[in-house]
């Protein structure tokens, strides 16, 4: 059973390795832009990779895990979409060309890999040994959703950002771009682009948002397998999402509604879970329900906006 395990973790990690590698050394050797039909096809490329993954999964290890992993990635996924809001304000901010900000997400998602793998270990760790860490990780979700909704409509300001100037306080930053060099020397002495502090608060922010994002996951099953998969799946498939929705991501008006839904649905799932066991399958169409509702209301919204003019 061991050895089992093992060649599952051996085998997906070999099959990440290769997809990077393909992405980089490929597709992505030279920076461009990345169209708009180009992002939606490694879109559903990424996508369906899931899905044959899940089907395996259903095949080789019955279809309750199946359910629980597309419960995990549907989370991972629908949570994610806020990183983008950052992406957008840190690229606007630092006046990063479109031709370079493949290359600050490329490494900024191969960081928050081995951040998350880390963030998962533990918590999983911490559920199965200390019980009552799920109530704690329960009402944490809860008090997100409802800081979610009370914040909705904020701007993301990235001058404001106490991060970015702490950053140039101990970091050489140029305020001008040199391709795509995240580090060059000037003087003698090792500078910082503005390339490489986009990647930081990347990177930084993304541990803020996989607090959140994988104690939802958690609240699905404490299976490190699954919740490792979900994420690494959410995550190679946000830069092209990025690419293909930045354009359009205010119109999605309610989608914040329906985060903060799924958070704390999840959040109520983890403090009943001793009362009350939610099926897999059962939490896998709620979250679905509510993603589709927020979605669908904002295209309806939009759709309306003009009329109102």
């Amino acid at each position: 059973m061991l050895q089992t395990q093992s060649s599952w973790w051996l085998g997906f990690n070999l099959f990440v390795l290769v997809m990077l590698a393909v992405d980089l050394g490929l597709f992505h050797r030279k920076a461009h832009v990345v169209t708009v039909k180009e992002a939606v096809i490694w879109s559903c490329v990424w996508i369906s990779m899931a899905l044959f993954f899940a089907l395996g999964l259903g095949i080789l290890r019955g279809h309750e895990m199946a359910a629980t992993f597309v419960a995990g990635y549907l989370i991972e996924k629908s949570l994610s979409v806020d990183n983008i809001f950052i992406f957008l304000a840190l690229f606007g901010y630092f006046r990063i060309p479109p031709q370079y900000q493949h290359r600050v997400l490329f490494w900024g998602i191969i960081g928050a890999l081995l951040t998350r793998a880390g963030f998962i270990f533990a918590g999983v760790a911490l559920i199965q040994r200390f019980h009552w860490v799920t109530y704690v990780f329960g009402a944490f979700l809860i008090y997100t959703a409802i800081k979610m909704v009370r914040h909705h409509g904020a701007t993301v300001d990235p001058a404001a950002n106490p991060l970015i100037r702490l950053i140039r306080k101990v970091l050489p930053v140029t305020d001008e771009l040199h391709g795509g060099r995240f580090i060059l020397l000037e003087r003698g002495r090792l500078v910082a682009t503005p390339l490489f502090v986009a990647l930081l608060v990347i990177e930084i922010s993304d541990v803020l948002f996989a607090v959140d994002s994988i104690p939802a996951v958690l609240a699905i099953t404490d299976d490190q397998f699954i919740v490792y998969t979900s994420n690494v799946f959410a995550i190679l498939g946000l830069r092209s999402l990025y690419f293909a929705v930045a354009g359009a991501m205010q119109s999605f008006v309610y989608l914040h509604f329906g985060l903060a839904a799924i958070l704390g649905f999840v959040g109520v799932k983890m403090l009943a879970v001793d009362v009350w066991h939610i099926p897999t399958t059962w939490a896998l169409g709620i979250i679905a329900l509510l993603l589709s509702a927020a979605v669908l209301a904002s295209l309806w919204a939009a759709r309306q906006a003009p009329k109102r003019d």
